[in-house]
């Protein structure tokens, strides 16, 4: 029962689409010649910024690890 509804319900969205709001959505896209460079620099960052981080956080991670105990020349008796 719940799988009709949900069909109907979509057929009902599909059958009262206005088809040209697809098509006057173009307008409002403004393209320059700046759009590439926009998004090569947004990508640039994106990829790089973890492998940034990444690198931080193992240069940082090796300096707060406490010193590791002292070894003693005396032996242990088990």
């Amino acid at each position: 029962m719940k799988r009709a509804f949900i069909a109907t319900a979509l057929a009902f969205m599909l059958l009262h689409a206005d088809a040209g709001f697809a098509i006057d959505s173009y307008r409002y896209l403004h393209v320059s010649i700046e759009t590439p460079w926009t998004i090569f620099l947004f990508l640039l960052v994106a990829v790089f910024v973890p492998f940034i981080l990444m690198v931080v956080l193992m240069w940082r991670r090796p300096t707060d690890k406490p010193q590791a105990a002292q070894k003693t020349d005396t032996a242990h008796d088990e």
